[in-house]
């Protein structure tokens, strides 16, 4: 039975949390892991990898040089002098007032605000209602690690339950992103979210005042409206919809290719995988981190999970 939510939000989402128009079989086969730490739930840590739960959709384009038919890749320049620069000689500088710049490693980046570079720190759980769509920026799916799995699905289920989506901080690439964390059948996912200050406001634009009579609405306009809203309301299938540009360009590419009218190309070489890390698990922090909100205080203290050591990976 489908709902009709009082504002767009999560919970226009079915009820099954389906990921992105699919469903989460197609979250599960996407291999290449991100990043991995663990969700912070009160002292309980929940070990976990966090892929895409996306993949780029169309044609995918490589430049060219038309002379040759070199590929045209991605190259640093010195833009006083217009030379390329090595990997190793680039840094990064954040420009200041006076124009100068301050320049930071990235060993000082992660000193600067270690807390949360290598966990999901849920701070409050809310109704799904009460996020916009406009904050929704893009999700990721998280798995459990190993010796995690039990704490991973008490979370989900407590959640589901509840009916509450926990809105959590998270640090990836040096950046800190605000994200929700929500249930979704058997997975939790993490949709990152723009902050407040990301989001333009409206108060430029001209708009119609809000209410029927105050845009001077007739009653049988409204009636007419609604009713062609719902005879052309229905459950969301999204099945029923596919790329008809990419499918017509790819047509396009196969009926050239196989006329014979093709340019042989020299690909670029990838770059590596990224270094994987291991997070400890500790399930038995649950009655502790309710003794911490208020209730009584539940046995010694835990032990602490050993540092954890980062790699960072050059980009190319």
């Amino acid at each position: 039975q489908q709902q009709q939510p009082q504002a767009l939000s999560l919970a226009s989402a079915p009820p099954a949390w389906r990921l992105a128009g699919l469903p989460l079989a197609a979250a599960a086969a996407m291999p290449r892991i991100i990043w991995k730490g663990a969700i912070s739930f009160g002292l309980v840590h929940v070990p976990v990898a966090l892929v895409s739960a996306t993949s780029e959709s169309g044609i995918d384009f490589d430049w060219l040089d038309k002379r040759s038919m070199d590929p045209v890749g991605y190259q640093r320049v010195n833009k006083r002098t217009g030379q390329p620069i090595a990997p190793e000689h680039v840094v990064r500088g954040v420009k200041v007032d006076d124009g100068r710049y301050v320049v930071l490693g990235d060993d000082e980046i992660k000193a600067a605000y270690p807390r949360t570079t290598q966990t999901i720190e849920i701070e409050c759980f809310v109704a799904p209602t009460q996020i916009p769509f406009t904050f929704l920026e893009r999700p990721y799916a998280l798995a459990p690690q190993p010796k995690g799995e039990k704490v991973y699905a008490l979370l989900r289920e407590a959640m589901l339950a509840a009916g509450v989506v926990g809105i959590a901080r998270v640090v990836m690439h040096t950046k800190e992103h605000l994200a929700a964390l929500v249930p979704s059948g058997a997975a939790l996912l993490l949709d990152t979210l723009r902050w407040p200050a990301e989001l333009r406001p409206l108060d430029d634009l001209k708009l119609p005042p809000e209410g029927a009579k105050a845009a001077a609405l007739k009653d049988s306009e409204l009636k007419m409206a609604s009713q062609l809203i719902a005879d052309m309301t229905e459950d969301w299938q999204p099945d029923r919809y596919a790329d008809h540009f990419s499918a017509a360009v790819q047509a396009l590419v196969d009926q050239r290719a196989q006329a014979g009218d093709t340019a042989d190309v020299q690909p670029l070489e990838e770059g590596a995988a990224p270094a994987a890390s291991n997070v400890v698990d500790l399930t038995e922090l649950l009655r502790r981190s309710l003794g911490e909100r208020g209730g009584k205080p539940a046995g010694r203290a835990p032990a602490k999970p050993p540092a954890r050591k980062t790699t960072t990976r050059r980009r190319a």
